[in-house]
């Protein structure tokens, strides 16, 4: 089931950005083999928290796919995974760029394993350029990226989103690669090797902050919440908690000073037009902020909402897990894990709204080499084979 069930793919990832990419498209029905090392992949040992032994994070990044086990280090090993990639589409690595070439996997034995394979390379750095064999972690890639100077309150420190954007991101500009890659070869035949790094991905998020900088040549500066080219744009306190609004349009802004009793805001020179209230955001944000001290974050949300200005509350993850929308949205589901029991992962963000198919229902994430034997059999791997392999699995 799902909208990519006819795509068979060997993931050779661990940790974060790679899992991340690979789910999605095990959640869209493909055939993910997550292919683990003796001692499995890093994060099932990354906590607490666990749940019955697993880690929640591991958890987290991992469902519908299938894990085996084999040591790439070995002969045995390698022969069994030429075999899986030439059957597979797509294999996806988030080694350090070299590592798959010494393995004896580079992209041009997969070419000749596979003609028509599709690899898929994320790395924090890429895989050309002075910085190639630099190991990369989601932290280094935001501060290198620029995240970290423009995040955080003015003249403090930097300081690291609590998200993981730089992996995260990684993932999916590599399955944005992968589907444009399977296009590509739909239409042509031709592999073709998929290269996403870590620090590109941050660059690429820059967008209007790159683009201001172009302009005027100033570095951009930590802003907390606020925006560079918009006021008001931002989170305010409230008398019980802080919400954000945004005042998009200079429209917006006059129904804003309605709303809130103050109307000869909207006609001060000062905070007439956007460019006003930007230039004047010293000014113009302690008058808002001690309006907005008055009442709660419920009803100043509820207010906005009213006239169609955005405006949200600053949820915890209680209050978002709380929300009816997040259920409407299926945006919590649940799996039956073998040793865990039921556990509570995220939905997937893309929805189709016609035809069958689409998402896969969920199954839980694999326990370490959970697969092995089934998979290698429908590889047509012979029996002896397969025992011996299974016999490297940890506890056999």
């Amino acid at each position: 089931m799902g909208y990519l069930s006819d795509i068979t793919i060997i993931d050779l990832t661990r940790i974060l950005s790679g899992p991340f990419c690979t789910m999605y498209f095990a959640d869209m029905g493909a055939n993910v083999i997550k292919v683990e090392p003796p001692g499995g992949d890093d994060t099932r040992t990354w906590g607490p928290p666990f749940i019955e032994g697993e880690s929640a994070y591991f958890l987290s990044i991992n469902r519908n796919k299938r894990s085996i086990v084999l040591d790439l280090k070995s002969d045995q090993g390698k022969s069994v995974l030429r075999r899986l990639i030439a059957k597979a589409d797509v294999v996806v690595e988030n080694f350090r760029p070299g590592t798959l070439e010494r393995l004896g996997f580079g992209f041009e034995e997969l070419k000749r394993i596979n003609p028509r394979i599709i690899l898929a390379s994320i790395s924090g750095f890429g895989q050309t350029g002075r910085y190639r064999d630099e190991p990369g972690y989601d932290v280094i890639a935001q501060g290198m990226g620029g995240l970290m100077s423009v995040t955080g309150e003015p003249d403090g420190p930097p300081v690291k989103p609590g998200f993981s954007l730089a992996d995260v991101g990684a993932g999916m500009w590599a399955i944005i690669g992968i589907l444009t890659a399977l296009h590509h070869r739909d239409r042509t035949g031709e592999p073709q090797w998929v290269d996403a790094s870590l620090l590109e991905t941050m660059i690429s998020m820059q967008t209007y902050i790159a683009g201001n900088f172009f302009a005027s040549g100033k570095n951009p500066r930590p802003m907390g919440s606020a925006h560079p080219n918009i006021c008001p744009y931002q989170a305010f306190p409230a008398s019980d908690g802080y919400f954000n609004l945004a005042v998009g349009n200079d429209k917006m802004w006059r129904q804003c000073c309605e709303a809130i009793g103050e109307p000869q805001w909207a006609e001060d020179e000062r905070f007439r037009t956007n460019p006003d209230r930007v230039m004047n955001r010293d000014v113009l944000i302690p008058m808002l902020e001690e309006k907005f001290r008055q009442r709660t974050v419920r009803e100043w949300v509820d207010l906005f909402r009213s006239i169609r200005i955005p405006c949200g509350p600053i949820y915890r993850l209680s209050e978002l897990y709380d929300d009816p929308y997040v259920m409407e949205r299926e945006m919590v589901t649940t799996v039956e894990h073998p040793t865990a029991g039921t556990v509570k992962t995220v939905g997937v963000p893309v929805k189709f709204h016609h035809g069958e198919g689409g998402v896969r229902p969920f199954a839980a994430p694999p326990l370490l080499g959970q697969h092995t034997e089934e998979v290698l059999r429908e590889f047509g791997i012979p029996e002896e084979e397969i025992r011996a392999v299974a016999g490297e699995k940890p506890g056999n």
